[in-house]
This record gives C-alpha cells, sequence and structure tokens, in this order.
C-alpha cells in the first residue's frame, strides 16, 4: 500500500481493470472524460442502484459498455460474446492458473486442457 493509504483502493482485482480499461480507452481518445462521468453518472443514478454503493463498479462496467455502444466502438452483440467467452476460458481453466482466453474451448485454436 502507498503511503497514507489505510485500505485497499479496490475490494476485488477486476474493479481495478475496469477502472485502466476506463483510462486506456479515454487515453486512446474513444471518449471525452465529460462523456464518461455523464454515462457513469446516469448509471450511478439509475433505477435499482444501491443507496450503500456497494454494487458501484457493476454501474463502473454497464456505463462502459454503453457508452463503448453509443460511440460505436463495440456492438453490445461483441461484448456480450467476448464476455461469454471468458466465462467459458474461466471454467475451463485448471484451478490456480491464470485465466486466458484462448482456454475458451469455443475458441479458434483453443488450447486443449
Amino acid at each position: 500500500m502507498p503511503p497514507g493509504v489505510e485500505e485497499p483502493v479496490f475490494a476485488e482485482p477486476w474493479q481495478a481493470q475496469a477502472f485502466a480499461m476506463v483510462v486506456a480507452l479515454h487515453r486512446r481518445g474513444a471518449f471525452t472524460w465529460t462523456e464518461w462521468a455523464d454515462a457513469l453518472s446516469a448509471e450511478v443514478h439509475g433505477r435499482g442502484a444501491a443507496p450503500d454503493g456497494h454494487d458501484y463498479y457493476e454501474h463502473w462496467l454497464h456505463a462502459l459498455e454503453a457508452l463503448l455502444v453509443a460511440k460505436n466502438v463495440s456492438t453490445g452483440a461483441e461484448i456480450d460474446d467476448l464476455a461469454a467467452a471468458w466465462e467459458r476460458a474461466a471454467r475451463a481453466t485448471p484451478h490456480g492458473q491464470a485465466i486466458v482466453l484462448e482456454n475458451d474451448p469455443q475458441r479458434e485454436g483453443a488450447i486443449a486442457t
């Protein structure tokens, strides 16, 4: 932990990865910070958001997906297909090994485990 930081900034590694994706996509010009803030705000303040904010990073992901679709960076179907591929890869990966997309048994050229 950096000096002066008492607790982890992210509760789970995927939250840090989601944060990093937003920063990287912004740096590549996929969207402006104003567009990002508007998309995230719409999700966080939308119907069904937990009052205590425990679902903040789920909203973060939904905002990112919506923004990528709105900016024609990706389609909802492409995002869903990739998410499903990662789920299959996770199920196919032996415990203790890194999950890699190549482990998706439906992926062309998948590695047999």
